[in-house]
């Protein structure tokens, strides 16, 4: 018994150590790259972009698309959704890898800022650190506005004015319903759910898209299976 028990002290410390040296790993991480850009030269420079599309000239139906499917509880957490990210260590240590990141709109942007998509715990802290920063010199909506701004929709395309641009020949604010719940579901995983590559899996994508709008209130059934009823349409056009 008093084996076990030193044991699990044992275990216990190597744990809160290890933990302590990733967390100071990612703060170094953090303020190396804050040294070389400050986070307001940072996000000047997006904003300066003559691809930068403002928050008010998006539809609503995008920017609803976007929170419900990547981050529904984004407009009352501070950066970090403990709830996601207790999911997301649970089916990690299940996997044994980085399967699921758990992150919220405000830890994305921090990474599309400053850091790789690699998937490394010293990183994830990192990002941490960043979004905390952003959440406190920044509203929701500014932060929404350079997530928008900043992600990769596939097919060569970053931000949403190029992806409009580029899928639809349109500016962003002219987007249909059906356009913009396709370009929300891009992000996920955009080299495959591009609409110019695979139809149908992009499809697939944007019926989860319609689904989280559906189950957080954005959107009515029946406007869900119009848009499924002109996906085929869609298809039949092309085929």
């Amino acid at each position: 018994m008093k084996f076990v028990k030193k044991l699990l002290i044992t275990i216990l410390i190597i744990a809160i150590v290890t933990i302590g040296v990733v967390i100071g790993l990612g703060y170094n991480m953090y303020k190396k790259a804050i040294s070389e850009i400050s986070l307001v030269d940072k996000v000047s420079s997006i904003q300066a972009s003559e691809n930068y599309a403002k928050l008010q000239d998006l539809p609503d139906s995008f920017k609803n698309a976007i929170i419900a499917v990547e981050d529904h509880r984004f407009k009352n957490h501070n950066g970090l959704d403990i709830i996601s990210t207790i999911r997301a260590v649970f089916t990690n240590v299940k996997d044994g890898e980085l399967s699921e990141g758990g992150s919220t709109i405000t830890q994305q942007l921090a990474k599309n800022l400053y850091f790789t998509q690699e998937k490394l715990f010293v990183r994830k802290i990192a990002e941490l650190f960043v979004a905390f920063d952003l959440e406190e010199n920044y509203s929701k909506d500014n932060i929404l506005e350079l997530y928008v701004n900043t992600i990769y929709y596939g097919s060569g395309y970053t931000g949403i004015k190029k992806a409009a641009n580029g899928y639809y020949s349109k500016e962003p604010n002219e987007l249909t319903l059906y356009e913009a719940t396709m370009l929300a579901g891009l992000p996920n995983a955009p080299s495959a759910y591009s609409p110019k590559k695979n139809i149908e899996l992009a499809h697939k994508r944007q019926n989860q898209v319609l689904s989280a709008m559906v189950k957080n209130g954005y959107l009515t059934t029946e406007e869900k299976n119009s848009i499924q009823l002109y996906q085929q349409q869609v298809v039949n056009s092309q085929s």
